[in-house]
């Protein structure tokens, strides 16, 4: 097999994200959790921390060492929410973090108008794009930047707590469309200050708008309030000659011809349960890319023969004619064994040459 398959080359990355075929099928993650890292790489993270120089050089010997075409890069611009809920951590010893955490739906730093005016938005500042700046001089030359972020819905659940934003749609739509509107300009903004780094390649948009049979509120919602900012968004990432993709876990059917229209390159996050890869790419993929899809469940709890077994089924029904890439069906959490996830990259390797 020729080396120069396995030498970073973004270009390979954006033709499975156009739907072409390029010379082996690409790898992509929304994301990789430090412990499975830590465990491939068998070594911890520097000391100095992930966007110190030294974690630079890990992060891209890492992405490099598994076949990655860019480095995920963490941009200095994050929406002050409230605290998150935890609780203990029962991944093997091996990848154990300790705790667990996730977003509390019950409540949120903005619960009224007193609120919202007093709520401190972030500023973009020159020093949010340093990680990227650096990681521009360090890379290797076929290499680019991919960047993860929450989006607009994302959010604006996380200001007003989910549950609370599902009540103020019947009493207040005005604070949601306020909320919203707030964090879509802030966007906006970061955004277009982000694309203007020559190192980014791509930005993937994180919005969950989806649960397993539904979206998270009625699709009118979705279309009246949040979905003309991403619309913004892409159209921002895309007048920089940069790619937007979605990450959307959850069910998109009910508003997924929305979501092609606003203009998004590709799209990520797929469970069986909801609508298995390969079928998504038969629908779809000759619209737009399709990126990972290896099931979390069968990569959590299935053995390395199963992982095998099941990536190369997903690869036989995928690779035809380019348009997709290798990954996850959402993200290699850290209750994913290693070994599971080197046999999905293995799989990979081994049928992915076109």
């Amino acid at each position: 097999m020729p080396d120069r398959l396995w030498e970073p080359d973004f270009e390979r990355l954006l033709d499975a994200i156009h739907c072409r075929q390029p010379d082996r099928v690409p790898f992509l993650e929304l994301g990789i959790d430090q412990q499975v890292i830590e465990a491939v790489m068998a070594a911890p993270y520097p000391a100095a921390g992930i966007t110190s120089d030294d974690g630079r050089r890990y992060r891209i010997e890492f992405q490099r060492r598994m076949g990655y075409d860019y480095v995920r890069a963490h941009p200095g611009f994050y929406f002050p929410t409230r605290r998150l809920l935890s609780t203990a951590d029962t991944a093997v010893a091996e990848q154990n973090r300790g705790e667990r955490t996730w977003r509390d739906e019950h409540v949120g730093p903005i619960a009224g108008w007193v609120d919202l005016e007093a709520y401190p938005w972030p500023e973009v500042t020159e020093g949010a794009f340093a990680d990227i700046e650096r990681l521009g001089e360090m890379m290797p030359g076929g290499m680019r930047c991919n960047t993860s972020f929450a989006g607009v819905w994302e959010y604006t659940v996380l200001l007003l707590g989910y549950e609370p934003l599902c009540y103020l749609l019947a009493d207040d739509p005005e604070l949601v469309r306020a909320v919203a509107d707030g964090v879509g300009e802030a966007q906006l903004r970061f955004y277009d200050a982000l694309c203007a780094h020559e190192a980014m390649g791509s930005c993937m948009i994180a919005d969950d708008l989806g649960f397993k049979t539904h979206t998270m509120v009625a699709p009118e919602v979705l279309r009246e309030i949040f979905l003309p900012w991403l619309g913004r968004i892409v159209d921002c990432i895309h007048s920089h000659g940069k790619v937007a993709l979605l990450h959307s876990c959850g069910m998109w059917e009910p508003i997924m011809e929305d979501l092609i229209a606003i203009g998004f390159d590709a799209f990520h996050s797929f469970e069986d349960v909801i609508e298995p890869v390969e079928q998504f790419k038969r629908r779809y993929g000759d619209r737009v890319g399709t990126l990972g899809g290896v099931d979390v469940h069968v990569l959590a709890s299935g053995t390395e023969a199963t992982v095998r077994e099941y990536t190369a089924r997903v690869i036989e029904e995928c690779k035809p004619g380019g348009g997709w890439a290798l990954g996850s069906g959402n993200t290699v959490a850290n209750y994913i064994p290693a070994a599971n996830y080197l046999a999905m990259l293995d799989e990979g390797r081994r049928l992915g040459v076109y």
